[in-house]
């Protein structure tokens, strides 16, 4: 593909993520690149376009939300009804989020008017805190809210502790400006508790 588009400069949109990026002032911002990335998504792409293929890399945060969700915060509700409580890391951290029908535009735009070797933060809330996160299930559920230890997020969460214990708060200021867009839709605490606890 990246050679098809080098020759044709037809644009390509790769999908990476926010979480284990370096933090600039305490965030996550396009500008923050790890030597290695979690994401062989996205040294990959940035190493394409270097050569010249016309890609551009979208980094979405750890909830993209909306009805229907499937992804870590409907885990998190399921792990809370499993043990009986809801918990967050003891350690303050905070995530990034976005609603799945923001971000689809982000990608459209991206599309349209996406530079060669940029990188997008497709970032709705730039800090929501764990523990408000468990705080809302925990008022939803009528379950206690409890900050736990890194051990003891090992067993609550199992294979999401890993990513419980990364600092999400992101930016996508850059990311405004150059693509013209701008996030329209509700929040993820709004969006949790209009969608996530009627089943």
């Amino acid at each position: 593909m990246a050679e098809a588009v080098k020759e044709s400069g037809k644009p390509i949109v790769v999908t990476a993520g926010l979480l284990g990026q370096p933090l600039i002032n305490g965030f996550i911002t396009e500008e923050s690149l790890a030597d290695n990335s979690l994401r062989k998504s996205e040294s990959t792409a940035l190493a394409l376009a270097g050569e010249g293929s016309n890609i551009s890399v979208i980094r979405l945060p750890p909830s993209v939300h909306d009805k229907g969700d499937k992804g870590f915060v409907p885990f998190i509700i399921a792990q809370a009804r499993k043990n009986g409580v809801s918990a967050y890391p003891a350690e303050e951290k905070n995530w990034s989020a976005v609603h799945r029908l923001d971000a689809a535009r982000a990608f459209r735009l991206a599309v349209e008017k996406g530079a060669r070797g940029a990188v997008y933060n497709a970032v709705g809330d730039s800090s929501i805190p764990l523990r408000e996160i468990a705080a809302l299930i925990g008022e939803k559920l009528n379950l206690p809210v409890q900050a736990l230890s890194e051990e003891e997020l090992a067993n609550h969460f199992e294979w999401l502790s890993r990513f419980m214990a990364f600092e999400g708060s992101a930016t996508g200021t850059r990311t405004r400006e150059a693509l013209n867009w701008e996030p329209m839709h509700p929040g993820l605490l709004e969006d949790m508790k209009e969608n996530y606890f009627n089943s």
